[in-house]
């Protein structure tokens, strides 16, 4: 099955009855294929997403529908004309009627419903409001960490646009669907359910997509995995995306999040991000279960002297400044960035290494806090 294909089908489905088909009106976005799976966006004017929604459907059907094609994705992604935006900017002529502004609502809506993820008990995020801090290598090794001390757990990668948890796990296949149905079944790596849009899209595949689409992946690989399928999940870690914009405050809110984990390397710029993070998850009432300091120095392998490159204590510092608690000091080590990149994560290779031993009492420290967060927590023993 090729974009071609794909491409022919979709050019027999109509915008509507007797209008033109949904890719000669310039509905469609880049098709992504890998596997069976295929996944695209339909560009749509923002006031008609709502009426869009049948046709978006019906889309998905009909794709689904087709020979080789095990899983379909297709959402909305509404935006404004320019031209719209221009006539709502031009002042009316003095002859006509100035529109009134529209009278504020009587009272807030209600906040957005969260999502409704089957067979997990508690949901992890581990943020970091910035690139390049070692936040995927911490939510991976923490997950295993957490396995380790007799927990089941899932990790979940939210990063659309840069998928890492393939590469941290060296998982290679495709997950599949449970039988009879459109749920994806997580693949198992080191005794870890591990889920990603990398495992759906070529490695190189840039993900194109405007933030509808970005948010409707993400809901789709939470609501829609087996999450349970070798039982309930006492612990989903979610590897966020960095920064504070639309896509992350979207899953602080939608997603029913225990508690949140901060990663941030000591340097300034790093604590400041690491600062708007928390800013973010404590306005949407998300327990902050902590901060971590990753690269907080360096051992020299040679000389056993301790290096502080990046500078040191700055985690810390901001984690009692502000009053949240801290969560330890992870270093600049050559075994765990080389386990990282070979697929194979320290913590599940070398157990016994003293590095492995920090991410166990980060773990430790973040089931203790989930114990007192608003959520009933699992009871948990530690030897």
């Amino acid at each position: 099955m090729t974009k071609d294909d794909i491409l022919e089908k979709l050019k027999r489905i109509p915008v509507r009855p007797g209008a033109q088909d949904i890719v000669s009106a310039g509905l469609v976005s880049d098709i992504f294929i890998k596997d069976g799976s295929v996944m695209f966006s339909l560009t749509v004017p923002a006031e008609e997403a709502q009426a869009m929604e049948p046709l978006r459907q019906l889309v998905e059907k009909e794709i689904k529908s087709l020979p080789g094609i095990e899983k379909a994705m297709v959402a909305l992604t509404a935006e404004r004309k320019a031209g719209d935006r221009a006539q709502a900017a031009t002042p009316p002529h003095p002859s006509q009627p100035r529109p009134q502004p529209p009278k504020a609502p009587a009272q807030r809506g209600a906040p957005p419903a969260k999502l409704d993820v089957k067979g997990v008990k508690h949901i992890v995020a581990v943020s970091s409001a910035k690139g390049g801090v070692g936040k995927s290598t911490t939510a991976v090794n923490l997950a295993l960490a957490l396995k380790a001390n007799g927990l089941k757990v899932g990790i979940l990668d939210a990063d659309i646009y840069g998928p890492s948890i393939p590469r941290l796990l060296n998982i290679k296949e495709k997950p599949t669907t449970v039988e009879g149905t459109r749920i994806l079944q997580p693949i198992m790596a080191y005794g870890i359910a591990a889920m990603s849009i990398g495992l759906l899209v070529e490695e190189d595949a840039p993900m194109i997509w405007r933030g509808p689409m970005v948010v409707s992946a993400l809901t789709q690989m939470l609501r829609d995995v087996a999450w349970n399928m070798e039982g309930d999940l006492d612990v989903l870690v979610v590897d966020m995306p960095p920064g504070t914009g639309d896509i992350q405050l979207t899953m602080a809110q939608q997603v029913p999040l225990s508690g949140s984990v901060i990663v941030s390397t000591p340097q300034d710029l790093a604590l400041l991000d690491a600062r708007k993070g928390i800013a973010m998850f404590k306005k949407v009432s998300i327990p902050i279960l902590g901060i971590v300091e990753n690269m907080s120095y360096f051992l020299c392998p040679s000389c056993g002297e301790k290096h502080d490159i990046f500078g040191h204590g700055g985690a810390r510092e901001t984690a009692e400044k502000i009053g949240i608690p801290f969560l330890g000091e992870i270093p600049l080590h050559m075994d765990i960035r080389e386990r990282s990149d070979s697929g194979c994560p320290i913590v599940a290779t070398e157990p016994d290494d003293p590095h492995s031993a920090i991410y166990l009492q980060l773990a430790k420290d973040v089931a203790q806090g989930l114990q007192t967060s608003s959520r009933p927590a699992p009871k948990i023993t530690f030897e």
